[in-house]
């Protein structure tokens, strides 16, 4: 190759990389590490435990004024010889994670109400991170001695970005955040956990 051509070449392997040169973007990651389900006088309610890894181009770009949105989603399916994923309930709740200049505050807030303000960004992502007793689904909408399977994520809501920022949330690997999801089998009882293992 010449001289001129391997010029180019650095030229271009530099733009993809970026900034950071060619050392490898480091992503983000959402995953859940408990989760139970568990029936009261009236529902099934949930309660889980995330860990949530921005990565530090996301991190940044909330602490700039840039506001992320995420969508926690819970699906509970019964499989049957007939049809195999028959959908049986399911949960979806919304939050907006915003930094607030005039207060130097992380603010939280979710469709359900919910708005607290945090010193530091950690301690929201902590917050966010932990459902307690979420209501999913009525008690008659599972049958005891019934098998059920559950899928559980937490993921950043792309679609809610500015429009500039979501042609680069695509190409660019920085702006990954992988929500893993979470899977379990139970059996529906009129008392007692099911936690996911």
């Amino acid at each position: 190759m010449s001289r001129h051509g391997r010029r180019w070449l650095v030229i271009l392997l530099l733009g993809i990389a970026g900034p950071g040169g060619l050392a490898p973007a480091w992503a983000g990651s959402i995953e859940a590490t408990a989760a139970r389900l568990i029936p009261n006088e009236e529902n099934y309610v949930l309660s889980a435990e995330f860990n949530i890894d921005l990565g530090p181009r996301l991190e940044e770009i909330v602490t700039r004024g840039v506001p992320l949105y995420f969508q926690l989603e819970l699906e509970i399916t019964r499989d049957r010889w007939f049809w195999p994923g028959e959908h049986i309930a399911g949960r979806t709740l919304n939050y907006r994670l915003a930094y607030v200049p005039l207060s130097r505050q992380y603010r939280l807030s979710g469709a359900s109400g919910l708005s607290q303000d945090f010193a530091k960004l950690a301690d929201a992502l902590r917050f966010m991170g932990r459902t307690a007793a979420l209501p999913v689904a009525e008690r008659s909408a599972l049958k005891p001695g019934e098998t059920y399977q559950a899928a559980l994520r937490l993921a950043l809501d792309r679609q809610q970005l500015p429009k500039p920022l979501q042609l680069d949330a695509i190409v660019n690997k920085e702006w990954t955040v992988d929500a893993k999801i979470l899977r379990w089998q139970f059996v529906a009882s009129n008392a007692g956990e099911r936690e996911a293992h």
